[in-house]
């Protein structure tokens, strides 16, 4: 009995570590809606005000939120269609809408 509690109680702890991992990081709210404020004013005319625009601009809600490399590399220097922001926004600007992006617009 004992022996199926112990085992029990490691499972819990990995199925909790394995959630807590899959789970987005913790970022402080004011760079959310640093992020959200600059995305409203830079981004949503092309990918819309909910993170969803036009077929021709990516889908930000789906995009991958272990790809913060790709995310910085495509604001800064542009990508496809995308003009370079790295002249208009700093790093720190960059910084918070990939907060925003990554933990989606407030409910």
């Amino acid at each position: 009995m004992k022996l199926l509690l112990s085992i029990g109680a490691v499972l819990a702890l990995i199925s909790a570590s394995a959630t807590a991992q899959n789970s987005a990081p913790p970022f402080p709210p004011e760079q959310v809606k640093q992020g959200a404020a600059l995305y409203a004013k830079h981004c949503a005319a092309c990918h819309g005000a909910r993170m969803v625009g036009p077929e021709w601009a990516i889908d930000l809600k789906t995009f991958p939120k272990d790809e913060r490399p790709r995310f910085v590399d495509s604001v800064t220097h542009g990508k496809a269609g995308m003009p370079p922001w790295g002249d208009v926004l700093k790093p720190d600007d960059i910084a918070a809408l990939w907060t925003y992006v990554v933990t989606g617009e407030a409910k």
